[in-house]
């Protein structure tokens, strides 16, 4: 057997046979337990040795545990702050009765390395001494989260945010994700050693996951992947988060019957039936398959409340007239130089502002990339940042936001496949929740052979529609009208949707279409609704005028349909 490996499932190797055991045999003593059994039983061969994978497994303990240490490959840009190494001080008495009464032993308690220690906790203003879960990443400490006797908590400072107790999934083929740190010890507990947590537990209106983004590659060999979070409302925005980042066909869902999550339902029952629970975890239900029980929550909460409101940009005017949900896309269109784009860049930055969503672009018309990266940041900016901004604590600010925020596909040859697979990925790894197109005629489907455009056009439209769908994400696509048409006054007629090539298509199968046009005389931004899929959202032939601000590139609410002398950002 080769073991001379430097890496293991995409990550390096740091410290290779980490206990200093037999290497290459596939069975021998545990470096958890062999030394604390009786004299006669301590060079039993009570551990398998899986030094493919990086896993060892005691048969004694039931302990898993890893054969190497490991470090990651490709280190983020962002500089984070790591928690001094110190000396883990064995939790006293009092802490270990606390944890008994919550169904946790010693053994799991020195297995997980919590400790306790005096720490600043800002909720009260003083020192107090803390129950610390540390958290590790490939074998390094990397954050520490205090949790004092009132239940306050704190992560260490400029940390690196990180799933709790991320290294025990390396090398196996399955994995637990819980909420919390507690669920993580209870599930250890029961057995269940491969078991994570997010850092920072689930909020309704939040679930960015900036932690996915730095472990993700933790992800990439799983075969299965069981989500056991709490049953409340945030819990279940996040296990929908996790599942659209993860990938549906992977997940597993785990329930608690009447209990909140893992550790309410070990000390409710015990350890044997917990362990069933997250044996008896359920696939995500099937995908093109809905059975009423798939929906019943919708269906109850529509009977309740009736539609739910559309996402909107943040621009009272515009609001009034439109809105959108996700998992579809939206047809943008309008006469050459008329701001199509910049009142799509508009759009995704107020969409960010109020939802916190990231957006991908794939724009080969908006080069070069800086330029575009440019006009995003005077829209966040709100303003025009100057040379002596930059290095500034606001100039910082906003780099960062945009950098964490919008992500620009850059590539030698546009196709629809390669955006939509780098889109995929920017879903995974970064969370997007809009991807734009712009403009579609520039990113070809060169899988589809026919020279009929309609069809053509119908197959590129259907192909977004299921990424759109798939991927729960907003599509903004960007097409040209192929004529312009002067009415008897010479003045350029508003395009529609069926002024672009392949029109009939565009418009029956686009969940909403939007103008953007400019009165070159009158000097009038206007954004127009072509079409709205469903009438909750919007009211098809109503339009909002908009003043171009110069210095910020934002689009401001106009009452009147005549706007200032101002250029506009194509002129």
């Amino acid at each position: 057997m080769n073991i001379e490996h430097t890496e293991i499932n995409g990550f390096q190797i740091d410290n290779f046979n980490q206990y200093g055991l037999e290497a290459g045999k596939t069975q021998g003593n545990c470096p958890l337990c062999s030394a604390d059994r009786k004299a006669k039983n301590q060079k039993a061969k009570c551990a398998s040795y899986d030094w493919q994978r990086g896993l060892g497994t005691c048969h004694n303990c039931n302990s898993s545990f890893q054969l190497h240490t490991y470090k990651r490959k490709g280190k983020a840009e962002k500089v984070y702050l790591k928690p001094e190494p110190y000396i883990l001080q064995t939790p006293g008495t009092k802490v270990e009765e606390w944890f008994k009464n919550r169904g946790i032993s010693k053994k799991t308690l020195d297995d997980l390395r919590i400790n306790e220690g005096p720490e600043f906790m800002p909720q009260t203003g003083k020192t107090e001494n803390v129950i610390k879960f540390n958290y590790f990443m490939g074998g390094e400490l990397t954050n520490i989260k205090s949790r004092d006797g009132r239940k306050n908590f704190k992560l260490h400072k400029g940390a690196e945010k990180i799933f709790y107790n991320i290294d025990s999934i390396v090398g196996h083929p399955e994995c637990v994700i819980v909420e919390g740190e507690m669920d993580v010890l209870a599930l250890h507990e029961a057995g269940i050693t491969n078991a994570i947590s997010v850092p920072n537990g689930a909020t309704l209106n939040n679930n960015n996951l900036d932690y996915l983004d730095s472990c993700i590659d933790y992800f990439e060999d799983k075969e299965k992947i069981i989500l056991a979070v709490d049953s409340d409302e945030a819990g279940q925005a996040l296990q929908k988060e996790l599942v659209r980042r993860l990938g549906a066909e992977i997940c597993y869902l785990a329930t608690f019957d009447d209990c909140k999550d893992a550790n309410e339902y070990l000390l409710k029952y015990d350890k044997d039936k917990l362990t069933n629970r997250i044996k008896k975890a359920s696939p995500v239900p099937l995908e093109n398959v809905t059975t009423f029980k798939d929906i019943e929550d919708d269906i109850t909460d529509f009977v309740r409340n009736g539609f739910k409101p559309g996402f909107q940009v943040g621009l009272p005017n515009f609001d009034s007239i439109f809105s959108t949900y996700t998992g579809q896309f939206i047809t943008v269109t309008g006469i050459p130089s008329s701001g199509k784009s910049d009142f799509v860049d508009q759009m995704v930055v107020g969409y960010n502002k109020n939802y916190g969503w990231k957006t991908a672009f794939a724009s080969p018309e908006n080069q070069p990339t800086y330029l575009h990266a440019h006009k995003l940041m005077r829209k966040t900016w709100e303003g025009m940042p100057a040379a002596e901004d930059i290095g500034g604590d606001k100039w910082e600010q906003v780099a960062d936001h945009c950098n964490s925020n919008y992500f620009h596909i850059d590539m030698e040859k546009y196709t629809l496949e390669s955006v939509l697979r780098k889109g995929a990925e920017l879903v995974k790894r970064k969370g997007i929740k809009c991807l734009v197109i712009d403009p579609f005629n520039k990113v070809r489907d060169v899988d589809c052979k026919t020279e009929d455009v309609n069809r053509y056009t119908m197959e590129y439209l259907m192909k977004i529609e299921t990424f759109a769908k798939k991927y729960d994400v907003l599509v903004f696509i960007v097409a040209h009208p192929t004529k312009m048409y002067k009415d008897k006054d010479g003045k350029i007629e508003e395009p529609t949707m069926y002024n672009i090539k392949g029109g009939g298509e565009w418009y029956d199968a686009s969940y909403h279409g939007l103008l953007v046009h400019r009165d070159y005389e009158a000097r009038t931004v206007k954004v127009k609704v072509l079409k709205i899929k469903f009438q909750n959202l919007g009211e098809n032939g109503a339009s909002a005028n908009f003043t171009w601000e110069p210095n910020s590139g934002c689009y401001v609410p106009h009452i009147s349909d005549t706007v200032s002398n101002e250029p506009m950002p194509w002129e």
